[in-house]
């Protein structure tokens, strides 16, 4: 058999740093990544089953590419992650292709597959493996850019999530271990460490001492060769001085927070088991727009959940009026039979939500809109990523207020510059989204001891609203 193999990522940067703790393992045992599935002996697809949309995606993917058993060189097809995690049995009945499922904990047990010597069903407990600086990976971002898990699993009860039957409890690494990790990246050549776990305020509750996240995030920072640190999933309570003025002052933590609100109603708060009302939000939002000058806001919220009335979710929108978001994902709410909502009443039309997230969308895209044009004339810093999706001729990178994959972009025009640069750049024009600025002066960077270009890895971010092939 030959040994090459082709991976597809689908969710969130969480299960993006698994696809590559399973890249690393293959290429461990000796297997190529190919960026064509014709060329691969070996496919995995690491799936998502988070929601409606998250399940259907990840099912057409696999059966479009177990096509490949019979078009191409494909003589295994591997599932891992959320999907077959929570639907094992079933897939395994359905999906007759499909030759090894593994869970969400599982990414290790690849290499019994790859080795000939593995079952068809691979599924454990979820809570049974944590990532660790010692476990192979192989990054596949753009532009110098990694993502680093800080922990897994979640001990909230939130009504329509059903992330702890997947990922099981809270389960934070050390701090030692992950600084370990930081400092390998950044060896490597990484410049930008995305840190992201399911509930990162949460990190370290569970471990002797309840360490603390702003000493863990300075510690980081701190780290040789990092220019950029950001934090992803915070959630909107306990939210330290320390790490609000670490946000606001470190030089090298970028004024990027993501939180996540889902909702501003406290009907709506309550019925999501939130644990906190809309005015803690408002007071939140006001803490943070002063504390933090140059914030990057980013959230999302969920439409449609069960109870949702017209007049909760006119609340949520004069609550994004009010706090002039930069970044908003919109999710319509999705019933799943293992979550608490699915026995809620007061179902709501899927019509009605998808009319509420399209309205919301377009108070958002105007918010943005603005935004994005009172940088004009702006210099911002600029780590560039590559090529655009638009042309090759075009390259494309991102400002601290962008984040990798979900965010904008912005297009670059008036130097040359290569993936990995840093440059200055002042800005000419501005989209819904994306920004056109002209490079005034760039830094070459020191790659570190990486030699190779990325792999290949398709990933899709989990807010749908950007798919990138990821390349450097």
């Amino acid at each position: 058999m030959a040994r090459t193999i082709h991976f597809v990522s689908l969710g969130c940067p969480k299960n993006r740093v698994d696809s590559e703790v399973m890249l690393g393992l293959a290429e461990q045992k000796g297997f190529r990544h190919v960026s064509d599935p014709s060329d691969a002996s070996v496919i995995v697809v690491n799936t998502c089953g988070f929601i409606d949309a998250a399940k259907e995606e990840s099912i057409t993917t696999i059966l479009e590419l177990s096509r490949q058993k019979t078009e191409g060189r494909c003589e295994k097809l591997v599932v891992t992650g959320c999907l077959s995690q929570r639907h094992p049995d079933e897939l395994a009945r359905e999906l007759p292709e499909v030759d090894h499922l593994l869970g969400s904990s599982d990414m290790l047990k690849l290499a019994g597959v790859l080795d000939g010597k593995a079952d068809r069903i691979l599924v454990g407990d979820p809570a049974s493996w944590l990532v660790n600086a010692t476990d192979p990976r192989r990054v596949s971002t753009r532009g110098r850019s990694a993502f680093l898990k800080l922990a897994e699993g979640c001990n909230r009860s939130c009504s329509f999530c059903v992330i702890p039957s997947l990922r099981g409890k809270q389960r934070s690494r050390s701090a030692d271990d992950i600084v370990r990790e930081a400092q390998e990246l950044a060896d490597a050549g990484i410049v930008e460490l995305n840190l992201v776990s399911q509930d990162t305020v949460a990190w370290g509750r569970d471990t002797p001492g309840a360490p603390s996240l702003a000493a863990l995030v300075e510690r980081i920072a701190e780290v040789r060769g990092l220019r950029w640190v950001r934090l992803f999933y915070l959630y909107p309570e306990r939210l330290g001085d320390d790490l609000v003025t670490l946000i606001a002052d470190h030089p090298r933590v970028v004024p990027y927070v993501d939180m996540p609100l889902q909702h501003a109603a406290d009907g709506m708060l309550r019925r999501m088991r939130r644990g906190h009302g809309g005015k803690r939000l408002y007071e939140l939002v006001e803490r943070l727009r002063k504390r933090i000058p140059a914030l990057t806001f980013r959230t999302a919220f969920i439409v449609g959940h069960p109870g949702e009335t017209d007049a909760e979710f006119e609340e949520l929108l004069t609550f994004v009026r009010f706090a002039e978001f930069e970044r908003v994902g919109v999710f319509r709410y999705s019933d799943e039979e293992t979550a608490r909502a699915f026995t809620l009443e007061g179902k709501v039309p899927k019509r009605v939500a998808a009319a509420r997230a399209k309205q919301l969308m377009s108070v958002q895209r105007r918010i943005s809109k603005k935004k994005n044009r009172a940088l004009i004339g702006q210099e911002l810093e600029v780590l560039v990523e590559g090529p655009s999706e638009e042309s090759e001729l075009v390259m494309a990178g991102r400002h601290p207020g962008q984040a990798p994959e979900i965010d904008g972009s912005v297009y670059l025009s008036g130097g040359p510059v290569t993936p990995g640069d840093l440059c200055r750049a002042r800005v000419t024009s501005a989209s819904d989204y994306d920004l056109v600025a002209e490079v005034l002066e760039r830094e070459r960077l020191p790659h570190g001891r990486r030699k190779r270009a990325e792999p290949e890895l398709l990933h899709r971010a989990s807010d749908g609203r950007r798919v990138l092939r990821t390349v450097s």
